[in-house]
């Protein structure tokens, strides 16, 4: 892509209003476009990042056994209500709910237990249909009284929520701990330091887990201990600051929560009365179980866990581009040798947004962090002389000199 021909450019100024890290760096790079509070839109080169982040999350829930699918995010009454959460007064303040032009009741869906429940109904029958797994990866809706941070915390954000399918507790255990091993590689692979957190189960489990990634622009404290054996969030935790835990002292730190899964029981599969045969020909109740992963919110940690006061720092896995051309000068000779650069590195596969703008060195270098692309690559006057280009990784302010004749080569390799 050449950023002349791209819809959005870099904008001069950050927004006067942005709160956070992310939401300064993502509106100003032209990754994002905010309509309201809580509510933006993904811009071509936002939505590059943003897919590639939905597409490692894709990836690890196929691979352990999930079932991609796509339920409405505009529910009735009736399945809320049957499991009794409608009129429940914390979900009447998160909950979009509002009536068509005849009266009936609707709701824009968070979260999707009775749906799925509904839908199990017609496809679990007996004891050979268990255990399953389906998720889907959509936008979904909260009527968010604090929307701030950002990607961090939105009305409307985009959910991976996946939904498995019990005959006992022991199977869903094992899948349980599966699930966590396929979180914990999912946040390796999207470059964030994520910590298994235990959180309050509510009213169906001793515990609830959650993914927290520490940063100081996280609104949850977490306690824990440096050997990772303990963590847990401040709603639960009893104790203080200091405390031992074998060997090890509690310390505590703020952090953003990217995850979360939550064993179910029976609730939502009772209220949608779905059962199953099991071997001998009795009815029984299947167990369920939800996990969640935000992939915008987990875009919005990358950027507030790797930048500078410059801009981004994606990690190579779901950088928009891997190598930012750019020209600097007005000889045809570097516009020539830049042109013909970016045409070999696209013949090799190389995702590359090429500078060919008009401008000052000045705008290009600093544009060049702001949107923190992990190799940026410059072609002048000075590299000509030597037959070479100047290549940068964005997270270190070392410059190196590679020959032109090796530059395809060199730029696709991986870090």
């Amino acid at each position: 892509m050449k950023l002349s021909q791209s819809f959005t450019k870099p904008l001069r100024q950050a927004p006067n209003d942005a709160d956070s890290a992310n939401a300064a760096f993502l509106i100003q790079g032209g990754y994002l476009d905010q309509l309201a509070a809580g509510i933006y839109s993904f811009l071509p080169l936002g939505w590059r990042v943003y897919r590639k982040v939905e597409q490692i999350i894709r990836e690890e829930m196929d691979a352990i056994g999930g079932q991609e699918l796509s339920m409405p995010a505009l529910h009735p009454a009736a399945p809320w209500k049957a499991s009794g959460r409608w009129d429940d007064k914390d979900v009447q303040e998160v909950m979009y709910q509002f009536e068509d032009h005849s009266g009936k009741p609707y709701g824009l869906g968070w979260t999707h237990e009775e749906i799925i429940a509904a839908i199990g109904k017609q496809h679990i029958q007996s004891y050979k249909d268990l255990p399953s797994a389906v998720y889907q990866i959509q936008a979904k809706f909260r009527n968010e009284p604090r929307a701030k941070s950002g990607l961090l915390r939105g009305r409307e954000f985009i959910m991976k929520d996946l939904y498995s399918f019990h005959r006992d507790e022991k199977d869903l255990d094992t899948f349980y701990d599966g699930m966590i091993e396929a979180y914990l590689k999912i946040y390796q692979r999207l470059g964030l330091d994520a910590w298994v957190v235990e959180a309050s189960g509510g009213a169906f489990t001793e515990y609830s887990h959650e993914f927290q990634v520490f940063s100081d622009a996280g609104e949850d404290t977490v306690y824990y201990t440096d050997d990772r054996k303990f963590a847990q969030n401040e709603e639960i935790f009893e104790g203080k600051v200091g405390d031992k835990k074998g060997s090890q002292t509690v310390k505590a730190g703020k952090a953003i929560e990217v995850g979360n899964i939550f064993k179910l029981g029976t609730r939502f599969l009772e209220a949608a009365k779905v059962t199953y045969l099991d071997k001998d020909g009795k009815r029984q109740t299947p167990i369920m179980a939800s996990y969640g992963i935000g992939p915008s919110r987990a875009m919005g940690t990358i950027v507030e866990t790797s930048h500078d006061d410059k801009g981004i720092m994606w990690p190579e896995a779901v950088a928009p581009y891997q190598v930012h051309l750019l020209d600097i000068g007005k000889d045809n000779a570097i516009k020539k040798a830049a042109e013909k650069l970016y045409d070999e590195l696209g013949k090799a596969g190389v995702e590359v947004l090429y500078d060919d703008r008009d401008d000052s060195a000045g705008v290009k270098f600093n544009d060049a962090d702001l949107l923190g692309i992990p190799k940026r690559v410059t072609v002048s006057s000075k590299t000509l002389e030597k037959d070479s280009v100047e290549l940068k990784q964005r997270d270190s302010d070392k410059t190196e000199l590679i020959p032109l004749k090796d530059a395809v080569n060199k730029l696709s390799e991986t870090r």
